[in-house]
């Protein structure tokens, strides 16, 4: 692995002598290894990264069989890692697992016999891809390491394929021989999938997000209030900021990049599912969007560097499903752009709107279904005649 570009000499000599090493022993030749925006294959020589810059990062790897068998590719495991100036972070490769044990690192004596032959090591160690560093820290302004810390798994690990068990355990064959059984065929998938044991994610693999409310509007609502809950989400938006983000409301933007980094590079389809949440309930909050002016003008500058990364074919295959992001973004300019905002935010959101139509052709002008019918869900014990 090497850097692409040709590095500024000031700019690496600041790197060479404040930024912080890590060193990896026992990867095997083929792993696919990155850091932040980049990644690369492994090959017979590599020890590490070195030079890279002090702060927040997001290390990614998954594990490649031998050609012999194919060549295929493993699940993507991720770590957040806040780097200080300096440190050098050890790890060893653990071929059981198939993963990196960095509990050498809280081995003193072999971090400073690392520190001592780093000087042997450098011609092994890849350079830090200075060129992505501007990409990294515009999609994670907001994020800083006690939130990575917070939302990322207990584990300390983001998978990209869950690891799940049995939501009921049966320890002994006599339990599982107790269970009812049904061994005629199965007519339809539904019931072929019925039979099958009920799984969840295994406790400390979950990614810790915050809960978006799935009651928009306040308890004892009128049906009149929970229609204007559900067209303006504001009621909810206020409870999740209440709940995680009441001294800076602007740190729900830092989940908002957490989740688009575990899908964009971690590969981690549950990041898109609450990044999609995430946008929708800040879109579709007409009430905040006049109230909060800093966060929705920090939520045009999120977005501008997050769409400007995802490939064109996510589009098509992904982000474009149900027209979810035009007609999601549809309504924050229909909103913006009405009485009470403020007229900087006005004038950015119409700046970003016709960034947005030129780059990606898509429409905004087109009418939105008002007459759409709204499902209600009335509070317990009240009934309409």
């Amino acid at each position: 692995m090497a850097s692409s570009v040709n590095m500024d000499p000031d700019v690496a000599r600041r790197l060479f002598e404040e930024g912080a090493t890590l060193v990896f022993l026992g990867v095997p030749q083929g792993t696919e290894l990155g850091i932040d925006c980049k990644s690369w294959q492994v090959g017979p020589r590599f020890r590490g990264v070195k030079m890279i810059p002090p702060g927040l990062h997001f290390l990614h790897y998954c594990s490649v069989n031998s050609p012999s068998c194919g060549n295929e590719v493993g699940p993507k495991t991720g770590l957040f890692l806040t780097l200080k100036p300096r440190e050098i972070l050890l790890a060893n490769w653990d071929p059981k697992e198939e993963d990196l044990n960095f509990s050498a690192s809280q081995n003193e004596e072999e971090v400073t016999r690392i520190r001592a032959t780093l000087k042997e090591l450098d011609p092994f160690l890849g350079p830090y891809p200075y060129e992505v560093m501007r990409k990294w820290v515009s999609l994670t302004d907001h994020l800083n390491e006690e939130m990575a810390q917070n939302l990322q798994p207990l584990s300390g690990r983001v998978c990209s394929f869950s690891d799940v068990v049995p939501e009921v355990h049966f320890k002994h064959t006599k339990d599982r021989a107790e269970q009812p059984r049904n061994d005629t065929a199965c007519q339809n998938m539904k019931e072929g999938l019925d039979r099958l044991p009920k799984m969840k994610q295994r406790d400390g693999t979950e990614l810790r997000f915050s809960v978006i409310p799935k009651k928009t509007y306040p308890p004892g609502a009128t049906p009149a209030q929970i229609t204007q809950c559900s067209m303006d989400l504001s009621y909810a938006l206020e409870t999740v900021l209440e709940k995680y983000y009441k001294l800076q409301p602007l740190s729900l933007l830092g989940e908002l990049q957490f989740a688009f980094v575990c899908f964009l590079i971690g590969n981690v389809y549950e990041g898109f599912e609450h990044w999609k949440c995430l946008l929708a309930l800040l879109c579709r909050s007409e009430d905040s969007i006049c109230k909060r002016k800093d966060l929705y003008l920090g939520l045009i500058a999120v977005l501008y560097h997050q769409l400007g990364e995802i490939p064109p074919d996510f589009f098509v295959d992904i982000v474009s499903q149900n027209n979810f992001l035009t007609t999601t973004l549809q309504e924050f300019f229909q909103f913006t752009s009405g009485p009470g905002v403020d007229s900087t935010l006005r004038k950015r959101a119409d700046k970003f709107k016709a960034h947005l139509t030129k780059k990606f052709c898509w429409d905004f002008e087109a009418d939105l279904d008002d007459c759409a019918p709204v499902v209600v869900e009335l509070p317990e014990g009240v009934t309409l005649d």
